[in-house]
């Protein structure tokens, strides 16, 4: 019979433990079998020691299994996608419903926003009497009325994951790529998918800011999902600037409706049709990648991802005419304040992280995972890396509570954007594809 103790040995003798022992000890988690302190040791000997890929996988499906596993009955696969997190992000609000208008299934489980990166679920709050954490009854009655919902965990979600989660935050075991490979993992695979792709950001905006970091992670990532039976594709993409020109909840769905209807295009449009197309070619919708891709671009354009958007936020108890009269159920911050460039120059960088805890500061985004969020602060029309401004030319807009929030919101904005005599050179959007 396992427990703790020996597994915990085990671990820090640099042996894995086998599929039982980590079964057994991901139930302790999730049924507080195994103790904080046994938690923390686990996270700390795995950090230090690694699992290799089939300890891994077997963490990967011990976590998954800690809880519910959903099972769907649809006339189309069901696919998702996830993001390792960056600023600017909002894609999932755009790709979602475009694979929904393709015919795919999109239940797709998000997070929250903690430091520099803004969370999924906190965007959708900004949207007036929209609730993400629903029951499994709801989600499924969502899914059938939409094709897709952006929800968080329920409790019986891995919960092996949830204790796990915690403790790393607390004993500095974060960076260990078996721990977050098998975080990231449990709570997708407990989805039920048929298929997934991940976007893994590098660049200043991005956690993994190194590209071989970056690769390390995704290779780890579709190998341990593809071995767990959902087949897997990892796009690596640019962070080294925000992916739209909005950073903030608000601001960001603000952002999203223009793209939906049609009002704006640029690289958010880009990276969904890019992770689109290997969705619907991995899950049988479309005969190639490019042919996903031209799909997605196709409903974006047409406005059936609106359509799909407009229903998800009403299944969800948002406003019924949400997409129709979006401004108007959006909320706006007290001071809007333009940031004026000092001298003609080329934007040469762009500190995404700063910008990002900028937005923090402002209180769009938690410090602590207690801390309330402003749906209505942040930055807007935030210029992009490699164009040219002139003297008094905007280089974004700053949407604050109080003025003074916004005076340091504008000596953040300033040292995080670098000016020059030249153009730089800027780095594609998709700098790699795995698997």
């Amino acid at each position: 019979m396992s427990n703790a103790r020996a597994i915990i040995a085990k671990l820090r003798q640099r042996q894995t433990p086998n599929r039982e022992e980590l079964n057994w000890f991901a139930q302790g988690l999730a049924d507080g079998t195994v103790t904080d302190a046994q938690s923390g040791a686990f996270a700390m000997a795995v950090c230090l020691n690694g699992l290799g890929d089939v300890g891994r996988v077997a963490l990967t499906m011990a976590m998954r299994d800690s809880g519910r596993v959903l099972e769907w009955d649809l006339p189309g696969p069901v696919l998702d996608k996830h993001s390792t997190g960056g600023v600017g992000d909002c894609v999932s609000l755009v790709l979602a419903p475009a694979m929904a208008a393709c015919g795919a299934y999109v239940p797709m489980i998000s997070g929250r926003g903690l430091g520099h990166t803004g969370g999924t679920l906190d965007k959708l709050d900004a949207i007036p009497g929209v609730s993400t954490q629903l029951s499994e009854r709801r989600l499924r009655d969502t899914i059938a009325k939409a094709g897709c919902a952006i929800v968080g965990a329920s409790a019986d979600i891995a919960p092996a994951d949830k204790r796990l989660y915690a403790v790393r935050d607390v004993t500095a075991t974060v960076e260990s790529l078996d721990l977050i490979t098998a975080s990231i993992l449990s709570k997708k695979l407990a989805a039920g998918l048929d298929g997934l792709v991940l976007d893994v950001k590098t660049g200043s905006g991005a956690f993994m800011k190194d590209m071989d970091e970056a690769r390390g992670l995704a290779e780890a990532l579709v190998k341990t999902a593809n071995a767990a039976g959902c087949k897997t594709t990892a796009l690596i993409t640019d962070m080294s600037q925000p992916l739209a020109p909005a950073l903030g909840n608000a601001l960001e769905v603000a952002e999203v409706m223009r793209v939906l209807t049609g009002r704006a295009a640029g690289p958010l449009v880009e990276i969904a049709a890019a992770l689109g197309g290997v969705l619907l070619a991995n899950g049988g919708l479309a005969k190639d990648v490019q042919a996903g891709a031209d799909a997605i671009a196709a409903v974006i354009k047409d406005g059936r991802a609106a359509e799909r958007f407009g229903a998800m936020v009403a299944a969800m108890g948002g406003p019924v005419q949400f997409v129709e009269n979006w401004p108007r159920f959006l909320p706006e911050a007290t001071v809007i304040r333009e940031v004026s460039a000092q001298s003609t120059a080329f934007i040469t960088a762009i500190d995404g992280e700063a910008l990002g805890l900028a937005v923090v500061d402002l209180g769009g985004g938690r410090a602590v995972e207690s801390d309330q969020i402003n749906p209505a602060v942040g930055l807007s029309d935030v210029v992009r890396l490699g164009s040219k401004v002139a003297k008094g030319q905007p280089l974004a807009v700053i949407h604050a509570a109080r003025p003074a929030d916004a005076d340091r919101a504008e000596a953040a904005l300033r040292r995080a954007i670098s000016t020059g005599p030249l153009a730089p050179a800027t780095p594609d959007l998709i700098a790699d594809r795995i698997g």
